[in-house]
């Protein structure tokens, strides 16, 4: 008998999704295999079937989590640009989560545990706009900022915008993009 064999794995889940979340930052969630997870953890080909079924059911358990991470980071913001800077965070601290939350194609869309945690982070993001003043239209003012959030961190990941932010903090830069935007005032160029 090999010690393949007759390994037995504490954690099988948690060590999968990491090594998952390690392939997809380095090679994108299309590099993703099963049978290659299970060979990184030292597991027969087959045991990750038992926590995930197949690879839709992983990268929707990634999603799940990232948005589960992604409320946790935005909770208790004491404002909508400071949820807008906690949402770049997040994206910067968690690439391979926020690549695979946001390409519906990949998931379960009906799954339990992914609409849950869609629901808590979108929870989190309407709580950002439910405290500003004079807003005609949340709904609206909340697309507005999320897209900006969003399209930011986007952009950073990919690394389309590191020229133009240079050696500067991306959340400090990324508050100085919502200062533009919602204060219609353009940086100095000494912040640059």
């Amino acid at each position: 008998m090999t010690s393949r064999s007759t390994y037995h794995h504490g954690d099988l889940r948690q060590a999968v999704l990491a090594a998952a979340l390690d392939v997809i930052a380095a090679e994108g969630p299309g590099a993703l295999s099963l049978r290659d997870l299970a060979r990184r953890a030292g597991v027969s080909h087959a045991a990750p079937a038992h926590h995930f079924k197949d690879r839709t059911g992983l990268l929707t358990a990634i999603a799940a989590q990232g948005y589960e991470l992604l409320a946790e980071t935005l909770g208790d913001a004491p404002e909508l640009s400071e949820r807008g800077v906690r949402y770049v965070r997040f994206a910067v601290a968690h690439p391979a989560h926020f690549q695979v939350m946001f390409q519906p194609e990949l998931l379960r869309a009906d799954d339990p545990d992914l609409l849950a945690a869609k629901e808590h982070a979108s929870a989190e993001l309407r709580a950002g706009v439910a405290g500003l003043p004079d807003v005609p239209d949340a709904r609206t003012a909340g697309i507005a900022a999320w897209s900006l959030a969003h399209g930011f961190a986007t952009l950073l990941l990919t690394q389309n915008v590191t020229a133009a932010i240079g050696d500067r903090d991306p959340e400090e830069y990324f508050r100085s993009l919502t200062g533009l935007v919602f204060t219609n005032q353009l940086p100095s160029r000494g912040g640059e």
